[in-house]
């Protein structure tokens, strides 16, 4: 995916085998700002059923 800046996205399962997941983003300049305050509000829409579609095998 090409974005203005760097991005990464981590899984984690812990003792309990909760599974964490940790979406970074790394703005390059002015743009990269841009993009990140733009993108803000569909993000939490697109993390948060990940998870769980992961989950299903879908």
């Amino acid at each position: 995916m090409k974005v203005p800046g760097e991005a990464w996205l981590e899984f984690e399962i812990d003792e309990n085998n909760i599974v964490h997941q940790t979406a970074t983003f790394r703005p390059k300049g002015i743009w990269g700002r841009l993009y990140w305050y733009s993108m803000l509000p569909f993000h939490y829409f697109i993390f948060a059923g990940m998870i769980k579609h992961i989950a299903k095998g879908k």
